[in-house]
């Protein structure tokens, strides 16, 4: 009896200590908060990028959707963020989803671009750590003056 509890314990504490240890290279996800200034539901070349957006990263289970961990990065001067994560989430959905813009005139989600999907596993044939997530934007209250040309250009407003 003895022998075999000697034998789990050399076998499943080794494999329990290396899974539950941080990451050497930890995954980073990275993307862009904008600023759709025409209110046209996609990125245009009049958007602005946000500067000091709240962003979280949410990683759920995947049978029972239970949310199982947690961060939040905030943009940099180009509306970039960068959020470094330290384990891998293999049998998780991971996503960026936005939490506020500091921008009072730029503050309202814009529908369906409020949260962006990444995988973060090593288990998948990605050769890189970093994740980039989609573009995710805010909504102006107004959209710009210009904007109608910006439309017409893209032919999505009959003029």
């Amino acid at each position: 009896m003895a022998k075999l509890v000697l034998l789990i314990a050399l076998c499943v504490l080794p494999a329990l200590a290396a899974a539950t240890r941080p990451m050497k290279t930890p995954f980073t996800v990275e993307g862009k908060v904008y600023c759709d200034t025409c209110r046209a539901g996609y990125e245009t070349k009049a958007i602005t990028y946000i500067a000091g957006a709240k962003v979280r990263l949410e990683c759920r289970d995947k049978s029972s959707m239970a949310l199982v961990y947690t961060k939040e990065g905030t943009t940099d001067s180009a509306g970039c963020y960068k959020i470094p994560v330290a384990e891998d989430h293999l049998d998780q959905f991971c996503d960026a989803v936005l939490v506020s813009s500091p921008q009072k005139d730029c503050a309202t989600v814009s529908p369906g671009r409020e949260r962006a999907r990444v995988i973060l596993t090593g288990y998948n044939g990605i050769a890189s750590y970093t994740r980039f997530a989609n573009a995710m934007g805010f909504m102006r209250t107004e959209a710009l003056s210009g904007c109608t040309q910006i439309l017409k250009e893209l032919q999505e407003l009959d003029v």
